[in-house]
């Protein structure tokens, strides 16, 4: 199996585990009254990082070089990913889902940036194509992917100040 195939196939892994973690995590959280907030946009998120994923299987052959250090910064911003998810524990999820009454997280990488899970987002989409060499494919999905985020960014913003406030 290539180094890119390999790649790309731990990457499919985890996002499914994480799916399979943030499902749960939403009806538990559904269940105890919180409420979903910009459902409508969730399937555009979904879409976003299918496509980019099929767009490296695809676009890129198999026989592509990585370079090392690129590969050595997404392993690194996974590190970063577990300690987002293990810092809001069961009340993260990949949709924007608020829980009446919980004030915000502010422990783990939340004590200092206010979206640290976009910010690792971010550099994921563009330093994986990057470290096949794939420069067109960080570009377009990178900025489609702020596009998206800065829309969250500002939904997530409004329903969550009320508790940021308090």
């Amino acid at each position: 199996m290539s180094v890119l195939y390999a790649v790309l196939a731990l990457v499919l892994l985890q996002r499914t585990a994480e799916l399979a973690l943030a499902t749960a995590n939403t009806r538990r959280l559904r269940d105890a009254g919180a409420i979903e907030i910009d459902a409508r946009g969730y399937p555009w998120f979904v879409a976003l990082h299918a496509a980019w994923l099929a767009s490296l299987f695809l676009l890129l052959p198999a026989s592509a070089v990585p370079s090392w250090p690129l590969l050595g910064l997404y392993g690194l911003l996974q590190l970063g990913r577990i300690w987002v998810i293990a810092s809001l524990g069961r009340r993260w999820t990949t949709r924007i889902i608020v829980l009446p009454g919980a004030p915000p997280v502010r422990s783990g990488p939340y004590r200092w940036l206010r979206h640290p899970n976009y910010a690792i987002v971010i550099a994921e989409i563009a330093v994986l194509p990057l470290a096949f060499g794939a420069v067109v494919i960080a570009i377009v999905f990178s900025l489609a992917n702020l596009a998206l985020v800065a829309r969250r960014i500002a939904i997530e913003e409004r329903a969550l100040a009320p508790r940021r406030q308090a």
